[in-house]
């Protein structure tokens, strides 16, 4: 909106009349429906008037009455003791504004009065000039004016995309002095503790008010690096038709409507008319909806991230504006990379519903369920259909699933569970080795996409990614520990070894020495485990497995499963002797093939001290932590694997837990495109499945 310091400026200005013939006019009818409009939306218009003696303009504000006619009735906004006031003025013009066009009325007074003033409108008006870009009244936004430690607080007055005005206060000792106008400031727009926008910007305009003051700031920045850039940036899609966007204005508080041009996982551009643009680079829009053609719609949070101008065939201004995803609930991210996972491939779904029996049939003919792992799960058949039913039929928050199917043949399957705070399992890859050589990397492909475009969204709760696989399975092997060893930095992406087993249970009483115990873990333990792991390996999997002081006692996800109705239980045990530290153990309980090789469901130990720990007093340790089990047969994960060696502990096979750091991605997506060239594909084709 144009200010009322402008318009001022401009009733003051004794040389308007002779410039006439360079103004647009504007006919009476347009006129009277200008004038309704502004009644419509509330708005004032600005009444100027001279001094009969000194020649000073006296501008007023005054709202306009419905117009039916050639005559227009207004309302002061402020009419105590104007009547009196106004004996010592002359009417002089009218100034009005919808935000972009300044309109000046040349025109006689009918009648006058403490209530309000009417006129006669006349044929024609004039338009004074056209902003580039219209500004927009603001309320209620705080603003924070910082300029070298000096703090001036005030309110958002109006805006555009191209400049904005703020109107502060100088609070004793501060003087106006302390601004530097050749200076650049930091701005800090917001609504209550919500920040709208920060950034740099250059004072263009100030008035001289001593205990308030008006600046008009022109933001310098076009462009506003959310995250870290990345070099493997999310797909963008162009959609037909092409959703909306709608969103309520984070500084006016007005509807906004907008056509998407691009779509993808991570943001979305739109493009807007430069005279009307209202996207300001930097700005966080709280709550925007993505509608769709059905009127389907995607809730999300989201910041202008760059706004570009350019110029179409026909000559006319228009910006094209990016947007960057703040967040965005797990549902939502489901949905949304189910529409682009199929636009860019029809044959490939996200969190869609599984016709089961299909699944489980694809799973045995794929392999995937072979018979050594079906010995150890036909037993519990019953309880691992019905969990896979709550996980593909209720599609919960913690767990996504990804099939690549044709003709309503599944070909392809990878899933990603939630299993600790800030960490996503990705297990259950399996793919037909008959009917479509390409499965396995589709699908492959659809997880690492997903984890690209979301992981860094808060509700995404995603630090790392894991992996647990056999180190003789040759495609895991390949993609795991070729990046692990290519990336050549344990802090970004990790693989420890695991000796796995089963414990069976025994009825036995069983008793430790009175040298030991095993007791409820402390913050102390989990720092020399800490010390421990740095040690002997350090990669990630301590952090990865909230195994850090600062996630003892964490149970919200435990809470999360149970409001899902699943199960999650996590038990943090210490082995002391004499006091000191000899292994740390990790319970996980799970529903019952939430992985199929109860890798959820088993007990992690890790030995610090393999010199003085016979395995007969870590025995005794699993027969007392069995107790927490239904099963005869405990899944057992132990680290080192030198310790089985060393006590002659006989295991069934070596399980790697791959970490990535998700600070580390670029380095992931660029060893997987060197990786998989077409002809490497060709060689991996028939090869899936783990975990």
């Amino acid at each position: 909106m144009i200010s009322l310091q402008e318009i001022t400026q401009l009733a003051q200005n004794t040389n308007l009349d002779n410039q006439l013939e360079d103004w647009k006019k504007v006919s009476r009818k347009h006129l009277i429906n200008i004038l309704n409009y502004l009644n419509f939306q509330a708005c004032t218009i600005l009444i100027n008037f001279k001094h009969l003696k000194y020649n000073n303009t006296l501008s007023l504000q005054a709202r306009p009455l419905p117009c039916l006619g050639d005559s227009l009735n207004c309302l002061w906004v402020e009419p105590q003791g104007l009547k009196q006031k106004l004996n010592s003025y002359k009417f002089l013009d009218i100034f009005l504004t919808d935000g972009q066009r300044l309109i000046r009325i040349k025109t006689d007074v009918k009648a006058i009065s403490e209530e309000g003033i009417s006129f006669t409108l006349p044929e024609i008006c004039y338009e004074l000039g056209h902003r580039k870009v219209k500004r927009h009244a603001c309320k209620g936004i705080q603003v924070d004016f910082i300029q070298n430690g000096a703090l001036f607080r005030g309110y958002l007055l109006d805006f555009s995309a191209a400049s904005f005005c703020v109107e502060v206060s100088a609070v004793p000792p501060q003087t106006f002095y302390w601004i530097n106008p050749e200076y650049q400031v930091y701005i800090i727009l917001k609504n209550g503790q919500d920040v709208l926008y920060s950034g740099k910007c250059r004072i263009t305009r100030q008035t001289c008010g001593q205990k308030t003051r008006s600046f008009i700031l022109e933001p310098l920045n076009h462009q506003t690096y959310r995250f870290k850039p990345k070099k493997y940036r999310s797909s963008r899609h162009k959609l037909t038709p092409s959703p909306n966007i709608i969103f309520r204005h984070p500084f006016t508080q007005e509807m906004v409507n907008l056509e998407v041009g691009d779509l993808a996982g991570s943001g979305l551009s739109v493009e807007e008319y430069q005279d009307d643009s209202i996207l300001l680079p930097g700005m966080i829009i709280p709550e925007l909806f993505i509608e769709f053609a059905d009127g389907f719609k995607i809730k999300c949070m989201a910041q202008v991230v760059y706004r570009n101008t350019s110029r179409t065939r026909d000559d006319v201004m228009y910006v094209k504006c990016g947007m960057a995803f703040l967040d965005m609930d797990i549902q939502a991210q489901g949905r949304l990379s189910g529409i682009l996972h199929h636009v860019a491939n029809k044959m490939t779904y996200v969190c869609n519903w599984v016709d089961l029996d299909a699944l489980w049939k694809f799973f045995f003919e794929a392999g995937f369920v072979y018979p050594g792992k079906y010995a150890l799960i036909h037993t519990n058949k019953e309880k691992f259909k019905e969990t896979y039913e709550r996980l593909y039929i209720q599609n919960p928050n913690i767990a996504r699933h990804f099939i690549y199917q044709s003709k309503g043949i599944i070909h392809g399957h990878i899933s990603i569970i939630r299993f600790y705070e800030n960490t996503w399992m990705i297990h259950h890859h399996a793919a037909s080795r008959l009917s479509d050589s390409r499965a396995g990397l589709v699908v492959l492909n659809q997880v690492e996409r997903y984890i690209n475009d979301f992981h860094r969204l808060y509700s995404t709760r995603m630090n790392f990614v894991i992996c647990y696989f056999r180190p003789d399975n040759r495609f895991p092997h390949r993609v795991f520990g070729g990046v692990t060893e290519s990336m050549n930095d344990p802090k970004g992406s990790s693989i420890d070894p695991f000796a796995y087993f089963h414990y069976r249970k025994n009825s036995d009483r069983v008793e430790i020495p009175e040298s030991c115990a095993l007791v409820k873990a402390e913050p102390e333990d989990l720092v020399e485990l800490e010390s421990f792991y740095k040690y002997k390996s350090g990669g990630l999997m301590t952090h990865a497995l909230d195994l850090e002081p600062g996630m003892l006692g964490s149970d919200e996800l435990s809470k999360e499963y149970q409001r899902l109705g699943f199960q999650r239980e996590r038990h943090l045990f210490s082995l002391k002797k004499d006091g000191i530290l000899k292994a740390f153990i990790m319970v996980n309980v799970s529903d019952t093939g939430l992985n199929m090789s109860d890798l959820t469901n088993c007990i992690h130990v890790i030995v610090l001290d393999s010199d003085d720990l016979p395995y007969t007093i870590l025995n005794s340790s699993l027969c007392m932590l069995s107790r927490y089990y239904e099963q005869d047969e405990v899944p057992v994960l132990l680290y080192p694997v030198s310790y089985t060696e060393s006590q002659s502990i006989a295991y069934e096979k070596i399980y790697n837990l791959w970490v990535l750091n998700m600070q580390h991605t670029d380095q992931y997506f660029k060893f997987m495109e060197d990786l998989f060239s077409r002809t490497q594909k060709d060689r991996f084709k028939n090869s899936a499945g783990f975990g």
